[in-house]
């Protein structure tokens, strides 16, 4: 079963149960993957969800510090709620030595012998570790292994 499939399932689970909150976030991510498929006209594939519930992470993530800095909890964990349903989709997240491995493959692949190189590990990395690292994390790592 694909992963749009077993998203339009949970869909209609949440509906039988009449869990609205969860339905809420489920019918968010269902328009977003409708919408892309509209505007670009194509069949998404898993990885193509994966990188727009990526989005959408990153969007609550930005709203939830907006949220509290402004002192409104309650919005907050409406965020945080959807960010857990949008979470049981995504893949397993890889450990902090596998991110660390990968990034010492990536700089030994391309070569890079500096900061200036940071584009090309990226460019190296990026579809390798797309939904399996938090990519501003491995930035931050592969500035650190290049600076040092």
């Amino acid at each position: 079963m694909n992963l749009k499939q077993q998203i339009t399932d949970d869909m209609k689970a949440a509906m039988r149960a009449k869990d609205t909150a969860r339905l809420s976030a489920i019918r968010l991510l269902l328009a977003a993957i409708k919408q892309r498929e509209v505007d670009e006209r194509i069949e998404l594939s898993d990885a193509d969800v994966i990188a727009i519930i990526e989005k959408m992470n990153k969007q609550r993530r930005d709203s939830i510090s907006q949220y509290e800095a402004a002192a409104r909890q309650d919005l907050a964990d409406v965020e945080k709620f959807e960010m857990s349903v949008l979470a049981e989709y995504m893949p397993q997240q890889l450990s902090e030595s596998e991110v660390i491995a990968a990034v010492d493959e990536a700089v030994a692949a391309v070569g890079a012998a500096g900061p200036q190189d940071m584009g090309k590990v990226m460019g190296y990395l990026k579809p390798k570790l797309a939904g399996l690292a938090d990519m501003g994390r491995v930035s931050a790592m592969i500035k650190a292994r290049l600076s040092s």
